[in-house]
């Protein structure tokens, strides 16, 4: 077991190594980007313990940085895929791979990486991933890469409980009910912001999604989305302000809320993510393609 002060210093040897190559590229890490590097190692500790690596594994890093986490990956799964929009940090990037035969790097937003054209596709995802786009990577790759089960990610701590949040919480919202219509959603651990250089304005999370079913169809989205866009109303009354909303709507989510034991005037943020599915099921549309299949 490694003591409490040998773990300090190899957080503090992992602080200045970050720096020292930062300055030797003469990069200055970029708010824009939500550039905050991990450097306790004791948390990247964590994160790989949390993604139960097995050599067999196909992973994705969005984020790779300076490539310290992904050397930790590399060395441990079949493949790894690294999305990295900074050009600046592909040199250190390639050096920090540079051991390992089965690393791919892909320079670009992954926002707009398509995750299922990625040779071999990946079945996790594992980041410390930039604030801005978090939860969007995180839905996105739900979605995108049917076959992953695991996700496990640094992100703020306003994020994960917002991915976490149970329903009726001040923070649940559209995205812990799209996170939650898939998968099992765990805050594993928080991060304080002395584990990064620069120190981030907040506080960070480990957060752990496990898939337990196919991601929501379209249709279902999009419903989730125009049921919280508007807060202040009820759930009813928010699908009718939906752009292209179809006429009468707003009875027949009445109608199908009373139907499956709620208030007609629920507001969206009462409802369970299973219960906006039998609301889903009963205004006509369907979970998820998958789900269909597996129906008929």
């Amino acid at each position: 077991m490694v003591g409490r002060g040998a773990s300090s210093g190899r957080a503090e040897s992992l602080r200045r190594s970050t720096r020292d190559r930062l300055g030797a590229l003469g990069v200055r890490p970029s708010r824009d980007l939500g550039q905050n590097f991990l450097v306790d190692s004791r948390y990247l500790d964590v994160v790989e313990e949390a993604a139960e690596l097995s050599p067999s594994d196909i992973v994705v890093e969005v984020g790779g940085g300076l490539g310290v986490l992904s050397a930790r990956l590399a060395a441990r799964v079949e493949h790894l895929h690294v999305i990295e929009l900074d050009r600046a940090l592909a040199a250190a990037l390639e050096e920090a791979l540079a051991p390992f035969g089965n690393a791919t790097v892909h320079l670009g937003d992954a926002v707009k990486v398509e995750l299922a054209a990625l040779e071999p596709v990946p079945h996790k995802l594992v980041a410390n991933l930039p604030y801005g786009i978090a939860a969007t990577v995180l839905l996105k790759a739900i979605e995108e890469l049917p076959q992953a089960d695991l996700w496990v990610a640094m992100v703020q701590r306003e994020v994960a409980d917002r991915l976490a949040a149970p329903p009726g919480s001040r923070t649940y919202g559209a995205t812990s009910m799209l996170a939650q219509l898939s998968c099992e959603v765990c805050v594993h651990r928080r991060v304080p912001r002395s584990a990064f250089h620069p120190a981030p304005r907040v506080e960070s999370a480990i957060v752990a999604l496990r898939r337990r079913r196919p991601a929501p169809s379209p249709a279902v989205r999009e419903l989730v989305h125009a049921a919280f866009a508007h807060r202040r109303k009820t759930l009813a009354g928010s699908l009718a302000l939906a752009p292209g909303a179809a006429p009468g709507v707003r009875e027949r989510a009445r109608s199908a809320l009373a139907a499956i034991g709620l208030p007609a005037d629920a507001r969206a943020e009462r409802l369970a993510p299973q219960e906006l599915e039998e609301l889903a099921d009963r205004l006509g549309e369907t979970r998820s393609a998958d789900g269909a299949e597996a129906g008929r």
